[in-house]
């Protein structure tokens, strides 16, 4: 509803914006029309309906563009707000459980492996919070040093099997391809296991059905190493491919599905790649064909 009333916002905007330019241009028009013998009038008039109109159309775009920057703010707000929570909500549920009740040994080590993943779930989600607030400012990296950028995305690999349950079938890791080995580039080796996890994580929890996702580290030429992604999800409309790296943005409409996130994961791999030199981008051939996600960083000789 409120997406709708907002949309109708937008669209109430657009219209009297064209409305008051037209209108400018009409009355202009007119006066120079009615005055076009005397130059100096007609372009002092020129350029004062031209004031006019660019400002009615800045107008419009600046007031549309801050209607569509609250909707993202209130959607990181609602997804935050869920993923803080849920965990909450759970972590309360079975130390309730364990006040109240007398279990046996093997379910209380259960509730506490249960526990200790919603723990680890909030902790994730305030990180990422965090590390968009630091991404939003674009300070320079902390400390840079020659990093093993193929055994950094082997050790996150890892780290998303055990997170998300996975076999290794399921998360394929190839460490380097191309026409070299090395795969070394230099930078803060926690923003870039950051970026890279943010990254592994966007393919598995938008895989549909079986997770199967392939990571390729890649040494294209003696300047550049590169991250691909790829899975076999829901896959990215054209016009969305940029939008998806944007602060809070998530793809509107049934590709989302029930997967919950804060728009802040992308975002954040953009900004980090930028720190260090490097770009990030999204290639899909459309909805339910899958995503590549493809990090390129500048490459390190030593």
């Amino acid at each position: 509803m409120r997406i709708t009333s907002r949309r109708k916002a937008i669209a109430f905007f657009v219209t009297l914006g064209v409305c008051l330019a037209a209108l400018a241009v009409a009355v202009g028009s007119g006066w120079i029309i009615l005055n076009w013998r005397e130059g100096v009038k007609v372009f002092l008039g020129v350029i004062f309906f031209g004031a006019i109109i660019a400002g009615i159309i800045l107008n419009t775009i600046f007031l549309v563009r801050e209607i569509r920057r609250n909707e993202q703010h209130d959607s990181f707000i609602n997804a935050v707000t869920h993923e803080l929570k849920t965990p909450i909500a759970s972590i309360r549920l079975y130390l309730q459980t364990l006040q109240r009740r007398e279990v046996d040994q093997t379910q209380r080590r259960e509730f506490y492996r249960l526990m200790l993943d919603d723990t680890n779930r909030l902790l994730g989600t305030v990180e990422q919070i965090l590390k968009a607030g630091e991404a939003g400012h674009k300070r320079a990296t902390r400390q840079r040093a020659a990093v093993d950028f193929g055994g950094l995305v082997g050790e996150c690999v890892e780290v998303a099997r055990t997170s998300h349950h996975l076999q290794p079938e399921a998360l394929r890791f190839e460490p380097t391809l191309g026409n070299g080995s090395g795969a070394s580039v230099v930078g803060d080796s926690e923003d870039l296991r950051t970026a890279v996890s943010n990254v592994l994580d966007n393919a598995i929890k938008y895989s549909t059905g079986a997770v199967d996702v392939s990571v390729y580290v890649e040494v294209p030429d003696e300047k550049h190493v590169t991250l691909r992604v790829v899975d076999h999800g829901v896959g990215i409309p054209a016009e969305e491919l940029k939008r998806i790296f944007k602060r809070f943005y998530r793809v509107p409409g049934r590709l989302q599905g029930n997967v919950k996130g804060t728009g802040l994961g992308l975002f954040i791999v953009r900004a980090i790649a930028s720190k260090h030199g490097g770009r990030v981008f999204a290639e899909s051939e459309g909805e339910g064909r899958g995503t590549t996600v493809i990090l390129e960083l500048p490459r390190s000789n030593a």
